[in-house]
């Protein structure tokens, strides 16, 4: 990688600047676009270990929890299938030399938080890394539902768990010649804010590694 020199810097920030008036500019999606019958609702990570308690908790993202759960309850109106990741590793697990250790089984961080818990209705996927598209049971899930084209993507991290699970899914129906949406609604993803981890940046990179991959955003759903 070069150095970055005040030039080079200069230029991230015109680029930031584009890319938010960009996403400020995103529009609605209505609920009456989602084709039933070839869609699934993704919950990405809305557990209490990211948001409630624990040494990866951040309540930046409790705002994602109501209509994240809202939504959920109009999919199960409609009759179509939810799929929910929830972190979980086992003691001194290989993610733990890059994270602190976090969302134990059997603890109730690895657990969804309750307002997810009350609507149900979802298919519980457990995850051991960052990326829960590895996950033999969400490949199972996908081959019980071969109807499913259109994905709506929701959770935390945007920059970490959600983007590499929709980068993963995207690349796996591109590489099998199949067509596949992937959207995602702003008001249902968020991450954490940290020194050296600025929420606003690290949400803004990954909205551009997606959006360039063809993965569709909205400011929400009504």
């Amino acid at each position: 990688m070069k150095e970055f020199t005040e030039e080079m810097i200069n230029g991230c920030i015109d680029s930031v600047k584009a890319l938010a008036e960009e996403i400020n500019g995103l529009p609605e999606m209505n609920f009456s676009e989602i084709p039933v019958g070839r869609s699934v609702l993704v919950v990405v990570d809305i557990v209490n270990g990211f948001i409630r308690e624990g040494a990866m908790a951040s309540s930046y993202i409790e705002s994602i929890i109501q209509p994240s759960a809202a939504l959920a309850k109009r999919f199960n109106a409609a009759g179509m299938p939810i799929a929910a990741f929830a972190d979980c590793h086992k003691k001194g697990c290989a993610e733990f030399a890059a994270f602190p250790e976090h969302c134990l089984d059997g603890t109730s961080e690895s657990e969804l938080v309750d307002e997810l818990k009350a609507v149900g209705g979802y298919t519980l996927i457990k995850k051991n890394s960052t990326n829960g598209f590895h996950e033999e049971a969400f490949r199972s899930f996908l081959a019980k539902h071969p109807e499913v084209d259109s994905f709506i993507v929701i959770g935390d991290c945007t920059d970490i768990c959600v983007l590499q699970f929709c980068l993963a899914l995207k690349t796996y129906f591109n590489c099998t010649d199949r067509k596949c949406d992937i959207t995602v609604p702003l008001s249902c993803v968020e991450t954490y804010d940290a020194p050296y981890h600025n929420a606003a940046l690290t949400d803004l990179a990954a909205y551009k590694l997606m959006s360039d991959s063809g993965i569709r955003f909205v400011k929400n759903i009504k």
